[in-house]
């Protein structure tokens, strides 16, 4: 199937070329011949069985005259830790949360029920978003398997958004929704060629998400293009009640991300340069010297900065996800039906043990075990850590240097080539550079897009900037992606191009 976009998938619709039902079904048998068969990608953990019925309701809507968007009759996949009041499940990819159908979908769902969009399936991820324990492959699931690369199979999707990251690369679906607490967007996102947003905390609501951090958690879209993730934006975001964090967004949000999308956006622009972030690979760094001088060409003026490494507040976030981890999974926990296996961290770390065959088979559960030693949230410890993490990535770190330089924002590779699965040893990356948890600990926005290939393995250049800045940096991501136009769809080779 070609990899259209959704203004493409729109025209055809409204042509009468392609109906939404027509249009879901081809990627359902895709799920099933590339997916489950063909490759064995295994990004998708469950399809959802009312899916054409949805379409079919839609293109009834179309034909009277009424569409809702430019999400109408779109498929869009979402990660299995957001939660959709269906059949499909909400497990976060543990055996543990098998049966645990949500009662009311989560606020993001919501939205894109709303916008006419069409709930096509669940996506696998690493487990518990890649925070139960040590030495994990990123991808993995007790639940769902392992996710394989599409651009070579024996190489990590990243995690935890791999599902979401190998699907929308391997077009299974239009568009895609990951999460992030710290990479679990941005590093999937440019390990499998895609553009990935990570927006501000509080523009996208985060109710209805298996939790680790609500001070970093939040959900975003994970697409093949600029254009389709500011559309898929504009629909995540807003108010929900229910999440106290997107009141601020009536202030500070945009209504429609596209309004960004100026092909001469980097044109004047000022663009901090973080090259004490960049690592040592040598290749990567010869990738991003190229997309600095395409953005220069473009009429950018770029300024060498210099950022801190992150681990100078890397202690203090790790402690602040303990701590916010056991408080927010408990609070999930309590509210699932009665039914379900668990109900409580001290519940999954028990039912972990007992099927330690299954779900401890590659991997243990560390981090729960010293989540689940953590106190209230009125801790001085983590109130300590909360207050030293803030500091150090929003007031002395991204704030600092963008208030020092004058500013719009800071561009730094976004990640190194994928590594090889190792289910013995865990993940194995040999990244250096330090792309993701600046903006992560900040709650600030940040894009990848695609900037090069290394032996045929995607490697993407990021854009961070302030809060709310989300149209800053999708308008510079736009001016280099047209400006350089370097994705190519996956080959789905068994591995790399060497």
């Amino acid at each position: 199937m070609q990899e259209y976009t959704i203004a493409e998938l729109q025209g055809k619709m409204k042509s009468g070329e392609l109906t939404a039902r027509q249009l879901t079904q081809s990627y359902l048998e895709r799920i099933e011949s590339v997916d489950r068969a063909g490759a064995g990608l295994n990004s998708i953990i469950e399809s959802n069985p009312e899916a054409l019925a949805i379409a079919s309701a839609l293109d009834v809507e179309r034909a009277a005259g009424r569409t809702r968007g430019p999400l109408h009759g779109i498929p869009v996949v979402i990660k299995d830790n957001i939660d959709t009041a269906d059949k499909m499940q909400t497990t976060a990819g543990s055996i543990a949360l098998e049966g645990n159908y949500a009662a009311q979908d989560a606020g993001l769902v919501e939205k894109l029920r709303a916008a006419g969009a069409v709930i096509l399936a669940k996506t696998n991820l690493s487990e518990w978003a890649n925070f139960r324990g040590q030495r994990s492959s990123s991808g993995w699931s007790s639940r769902g398997g392992l996710t394989l690369n599409p651009y070579a199979l024996d190489r990590s999707a990243c995690g935890s958004s791999s599902g979401t990251g190998a699907a929308i690369a391997a077009n299974l679906a239009a568009v895609g929704v990951g999460t992030e607490t710290d990479g679990s967007i941005i590093c999937p996102a440019q390990t499998n060629g895609l553009v990935g947003i990570k927006p501000t905390l509080g523009l996208v609501s985060r109710s209805g998400i298996i939790p680790i951090s609500h001070s970093q958690d939040t959900a975003g879209p994970m697409t093949r293009n600029v254009t389709d993730a500011a559309i898929l934006l504009s629909v995540l975001r807003g108010l929900d009640k229910r999440d106290p964090a997107t009141r601020a967004v009536a202030k500070r949000g945009v209504d429609d991300y596209s309004k960004s999308l100026n092909p001469r956006g980097l044109k004047g622009a000022r663009i901090g340069v973080a090259r004490t972030l960049f690592g040592t690979d040598s290749r990567v760094a010869k990738i991003m010297e190229e997309s600095l001088d395409a953005m220069k060409q473009a009429g950018a003026t770029l300024i060498d900065v210099e950022l801190k490494s992150s681990n100078t507040f890397g202690k203090a976030e790790l402690e602040i996800l303990y701590y916010e981890f056991k408080a927010g999974l408990d609070a999930y926990l309590r509210g699932v039906a009665p039914h379900v296996k668990i109900h409580s961290m001290a519940d999954t770390i028990k039912f972990n043990e007992e099927h330690a065959a299954t779900v401890l088979k590659y991997f243990g559960q560390e981090h729960m075990l010293a989540a689940q030693e953590r106190g209230p949230l009125t801790s001085k410890k983590y109130l300590a850590a909360l207050v030293k993490s803030k500091r150090l990535s929003q007031k002395e770190g991204i704030d600092a240097v963008m208030r020092k330089h004058r500013l719009q924002a800071i561009t730094l590779p976004s990640g190194g080539p994928s590594w090889k699965i190792d289910l013995v040893n865990g993940d194995a990356s040999n990244w250096d550079n330090d792309s993701t948890s600046y903006a992560a600990a900040a709650g600030y926005p940040h894009i990848t897009v695609p900037a090069g290939y290394l032996f045929g393995l995607p490697v993407g250049v990021s854009f961070m900037a302030k809060a709310w800045q989300e149209a800053t940096i999708i308008k510079f991501a736009y001016a280099f992606e047209q400006l350089t136009k370097v994705r190519k769809p996956p080959q789905f080779l068994p591995s790399a191009n060497l």
